[in-house]
């Protein structure tokens, strides 16, 4: 594992070496801050106009909710920017050649640029949720709504780092790898929508394969096995097919 961390410091100095890292980062802040805002002055505003607002719910609860769903959006756009060029970049260069002819493991390879991504989306996450300690500050939010909010949101982008990892080593484009991420989540995300009208026997199947139903549900404070579940195995999955593509590459060079 030593190589995994060698790896992993070689990729988050690569992302904070790079410009574009510092305008992600300044762009998640700003609209992350901006909507945090809107989200808080509507409350507000709501509360202002029936006096009974607060008394069914719990208001920063909410308020904290409706944040980390828009967040959760947000990553499903920027997801695929992070991760496009993990292994397409390498393979445009040719350094990927290198890396797997090197002493280090294919298994310690991907596990490093793995947490690599998973490790700078978590401080786009981690910085955004500053606003969160507002609302601790002033009122008394429910603390599982918004631990199961956050831990929602950590297992979500750690879906969605290696679903993008796995489409970046197919291909040597990362414009193409970033796309390609962008359409694959967004119908898994959609999958529930799709299928809420619908009474035959795949209702069930699809609406269990769209991250966004266990999002919902972490996100409404129910953490429950069920959700974990589905999200380790999502992650798990996309990793071993990150692992078999990477080892057919191997095998080709």
């Amino acid at each position: 594992m030593k190589k995994s961390f060698v790896i992993i410091n070689k990729e988050l100095k690569s992302y904070f070496l790079s410009p574009i890292a510092y305008l992600v980062l300044t762009f998640f802040l700003l609209i992350s801050g901006f909507v945090f805002y809107i989200v808080l002055a509507e409350a507000v505003k709501n509360l202002t106009l029936n006096p009974y607002f607060n008394e069914p719910i719990n208001v920063p609860s909410l308020i904290i909710s409706t944040f980390g769903g828009f967040v959760g959006t947000l990553f499903l756009f920027l997801g695929p920017l992070i991760t496009m060029g993990v292994y397409a970049d390498e393979r445009k260069k040719k350094t990927l050649e290198l890396l797997l002819t090197s002493p280090i493991r294919d298994g310690e390879l991907i596990l490093g640029k793995y947490f690599s991504g998973l490790i700078f989306i978590l401080i786009l996450l981690l910085a955004s949720y500053l606003n969160v300690l507002i609302l601790f500050y002033v009122s008394k939010p429910d603390l599982l709504p918004t631990l199961g909010a956050f831990l929602g949101l950590i297992l979500f982008a750690a879906s969605l780092v290696s679903l993008g990892n796995f489409v970046s080593s197919l291909t040597e484009n990362q414009i193409v790898a970033a796309i390609i991420t962008f359409i694959l989540f967004l119908i898994l995300w959609f999958f529930d929508i799709f299928t809420r009208e619908s009474t035959t026997g795949w209702r069930g199947v699809l609406g269990y394969l769209s991250p966004l139903k266990h999002l919902q549900t972490l996100q409404r404070g129910v953490i429950n096995l069920y959700d974990i579940v589905y999200f380790l195995s999502f992650i798990s999955f996309f990793l071993f097919l990150t692992y078999r593509s990477i080892e057919s590459l191997k095998w080709r060079s």
